[in-house]
C-alpha cells in the first residue's frame, strides 16, 4: 500500500510541470490525499470493515471533493489533476499510470449489485468534465476528451470525443502507445462530417451546373 502511495507521488512529479518537488505534492495535491485515503479504505474494505471504510472515504471527501469508493480497484501510478468533483464508482477498476483531471465521472447504470462501473486500461487519459457510464472497458492508451459522454467500450488506442462519444483516430491513425496529455488537438468527427458534406454539395452543384450548360448548348 505504502509503495502504491509513492508512485501516486511520483507520477505527480512526472506529470505536472507545476510539480517542484516531493514536499509539495504531498503537501498540496487533493488527488494525492484522496488516493492515500483510498488505498487505507480499500485495505479496511477488503477485511469485511465496510462501514469504516465508508465512512474514511467520506471524510476524504469533504477534504479533497474527490470521491472513491473503498471498493474501487485502482492501479499504481493513478494521477488525478486537482480533482475537485471526480467520482469513481464502487465496481469501476483503474489501470495503471492513468490520469484523470477534474470533474470526471465513472459512473454506473445498473440497481442491481453487480459489475456497473466502467474498467480503464493501462495509460488511459479522461479530460476534464469526461464522463464515463456503464460496465465496459476503455482500452490501453486511449484518450476521453473533455466533456465527453462515453457509453459504450472504446478499443485500444483510440481517441473519443463528443457527446454521446465517438471513437475517433488521431490524424487517421491509431495513437502512439504511452501517456498522451494532449487534450487541445483531438479530432472532431462531427466538424469533419460536415466539412465533407460541404465539400460533396460543391462537388454537385459543379456538376449541376456543367448539366445544365450542356442542356442549354444542346437547345441552341
Amino acid at each position: 500500500m505504502f509503495a502504491e502511495i509513492r508512485r501516486d507521488v511520483r507520477a505527480v512529479l512526472e506529470r505536472d510541470p507545476a510539480a517542484r518537488s516531493t514536499f509539495e505534492v504531498v503537501l498540496c495535491y487533493p488527488g494525492v490525499h484522496a488516493l492515500a485515503f483510498h488505498r487505507i479504505a480499500h485495505a479496511i474494505w477488503r477485511r469485511g470493515w465496510r462501514i469504516p471504510a465508508r465512512f474514511l472515504s467520506q471524510v476524504a471527501r469533504f477534504l479533497t471533493g474527490i470521491e472513491i469508493h473503498p471498493a474501487a480497484k485502482i492501479g499504481s501510478g493513478l494521477f488525478i489533476d486537482h480533482g475537485m468533483g471526480v467520482v469513481i464508482g464502487e465496481t469501476a477498476e483503474v489501470g495503471e499510470n492513468v490520469t484523470l483531471l477534474q470533474g470526471v465521472t465513472l459512473g454506473g447504470t445498473s440497481l442491481k449489485r453487480e459489475k456497473r462501473h466502467p474498467t480503464l486500461g493501462d495509460n488511459v487519459v479522461v479530460g476534464a468534465g469526461a464522463k464515463i457510464i456503464g460496465a465496459f472497458k476503455i482500452g490501453d492508451g486511449s484518450r476521453i476528451g473533455a466533456g465527453s459522454v462515453v457509453v459504450r467500450e472504446v478499443p485500444t488506442n483510440c481517441v473519443v470525443v463528443g457527446v454521446p462519444g465517438r471513437v475517433t483516430y488521431r490524424d487517421g491513425q491509431r495513437v502512439a502507445g504511452g501517456i498522451d496529455l494532449d487534450q487541445t488537438d483531438l479530432p472532431d468527427p462531427v466538424s469533419k462530417a460536415i466539412e465533407q458534406l460541404v465539400e460533396r454539395i460543391r462537388s454537385l452543384e459543379g456538376e449541376l451546373e456543367t448539366l445544365r450548360k450542356t442542356i442549354e448548348e444542346e437547345r441552341a
